[in-house]
Parts: C-alpha cells; sequence; structure tokens
C-alpha cells in the first residue's frame, strides 16, 4: 500500500515557535507559567505541559487575579485590553503571537484611524478572531457566510477594511469578498490568509484528490484542521479525522490501496510519524 504525507502537515511557523518559548520558559524556576488560553489546539501538547507546570487560564476574570507570574500569549494573539490587563498587574508577558496575526492587529488599529470600518471574514468564537476583533472599535464586523454577508448593517458610501482569519479557506475567502464587493462599497481587500495555510490546503486537495482514504490529523477544536477535513472529505469520501493512532478505525474494507496524510498546523510531528508507521497495520 503506496502513503504520502503532505510536506506540509504539522506545526506551522507561528505554533511551532509559541509552543518552544512555553518550553523555555520551563527552564526558569522563579515565577509561575501561565498560558493565555491553550496554547495550541491539541490536547496531547497541553496535558505535556500541564503535567510539566504549566497553567492555563481560560478566562479574564481568571486573568485578573494573577500576579508575580509569567504569562505567554499563544500564536492566536489577543486583544488590547488583555495586555492592559497583564501590564496593570505587573504581570511578566511572553508574547508568542504568530507575527502574521501581529500584523492584522496594527492594520485593524490603522485602518480604523483612516476611518474604515473593519471586517473580519472567520470565525467569530474563534480565539483568532476575538484577538483581531481586540484591536478595532465598536464598529468592527465578523462575518463567515454569504448569508450573514446579506444582512450586515452597513451604509450606503460606508468605507470598508475587509480582513481575514490566518486560518479560513481562500476560496470561500474570495466568494465572501466577492459578494460584499456588489454592494458598491469603498472597500480596501486585504487577504491576510497566511500562505502556509493556503499551501497545506492546497496540498491537501491534490493529495486526496489521488488516493482511496485519507487521513487528516489535529484537534478537534483546531480551525484550520476542521477546514482541511472539509476539503479532503470533498475530494476523497474515505476521510477521517483523528487525532492520535488510536482514534483511526476505518470501515472501508481492504479495498485501499492507497493512503494519505495531512495535519493541522498544531498537530506534533510525533503523532503525524506514528500514523505513518502504522497506518498499514490499520487498512
Amino acid at each position: 500500500m503506496e502513503v504520502i504525507v503532505a510536506k506540509t502537515a504539522g506545526f506551522c511557523f507561528g505554533v511551532k515557535r509559541a509552543v518552544e518559548q512555553v518550553y523555555e520558559q520551563l527552564k526558569r524556576d522563579d515565577k509561575p507559567i501561565y498560558t493565555y488560553g491553550p496554547i495550541i489546539h491539541n490536547e496531547e501538547v497541553v496535558r505535556d505541559l500541564e503535567e510539566k507546570g504549566v497553567k492555563v487560564i481560560h478566562s479574564e476574570e481568571e486573568l485578573e487575579k494573577v500576579r508575580d507570574a509569567v504569562v505567554v500569549i499563544r500564536s492566536h494573539g489577543v486583544g488590547k485590553r488583555i495586555y492592559e490587563i497583564l501590564e496593570r498587574n505587573g504581570v511578566e508577558i511572553v508574547d508568542a503571537t504568530c507575527p502574521y496575526v501581529r500584523k492584522i492587529h496594527r492594520i485593524a488599529q490603522e485602518q480604523n484611524q483612516e476611518g474604515r470600518r473593519l471586517v473580519i471574514i472567520g470565525n467569530e468564537t474563534h480565539p483568532e478572531v476575538e484577538g483581531i476583533k481586540g484591536w478595532g472599535n465598536d464598529n468592527t464586523l465578523v462575518v463567515e457566510t454569504p448569508e450573514q454577508v446579506e444582512s450586515l448593517p452597513l451604509s450606503e458610501g460606508e468605507k470598508l477594511c475587509i480582513v481575514s482569519q490566518t486560518t479560513f479557506n481562500y476560496n470561500k475567502f474570495q466568494d465572501l469578498v466577492e459578494k460584499i464587493s456588489e454592494t458598491r462599497y469603498d472597500i480596501l481587500v486585504l487577504n491576510t490568509i497566511c500562505n502556509a495555510t493556503q499551501e497545506r490546503q492546497v496540498e491537501a486537495k491534490r493529495i486526496a484528490s489521488e488516493v482511496d482514504a485519507m487521513i487528516v490529523i489535529g484537534g478537534k477544536s483546531s480551525s484550520n484542521t476542521q477546514k482541511l477535513y472539509d476539503i479532503c472529505r470533498r475530494e476523497c469520501k474515505n476521510t477521517y479525522y483523528i487525532q492520535t493512532l488510536g482514534d483511526l478505525d476505518p470501515d472501508c474494507g481492504n479495498s485501499v490501496r492507497s493512503v494519505g496524510i495531512t495535519a493541522g498546523a498544531s498537530t506534533p510531528n510525533y503523532i503525524i510519524e506514528e500514523v505513518h508507521t502504522n497506518v498499514r497495520v490499520k487498512f
């Protein structure tokens, strides 16, 4: 059986950088270490860090109580208000925000100052999008579907700046931009989808179209992994979404001659390698 592993599978630059920074902080013993939210959307990595003493802060209310500690801001980034809380309470900040996400924060601030209304294309409940909103103003909008575009509360002649969640599907981004553009507003469109995300999605689609079965590895709460699964599922009906090898329970019989493997940006290499090594036993 042929097994094809995507070259772009696994940790992206931003996630790798964030995880490394947390492990680097573990070398010190002068202050407790926290992350604001799970450092990445992968339960295996988060569990390992917790076992080593890293605690996860889940809300602003929890954050307000933290003193004399180190707080690592994850690659998804956070809004301006979070920095203000940390600085006010004298907490040491280790900023692991992905540079591509930080760029969107700067865009949000600059375009608001220039009088443009910010429209974010992405999932409103995703931490990256929540963080971007935190650098906009009260008029900032988030849209994810064509139906939401139709109900956007926009005024005639209003100036807009459209950005995207870095892990959003590129084709869907284009479709939504085109739909908004039909309203003839003064629009500045900035494609802020990460190049690594685009490359990962394109490669996954190609591999899925060529194999009998496709495996997508990643955390269940990972937005970019879910999008990979959706893309692969359209190309290959035998597509499986797993977190670890133990989750793989194929039901496609013995007709599989080729299997493709890809993984989300929060998937450690050792999990990908384990699946790659043992996939023939599973099928």
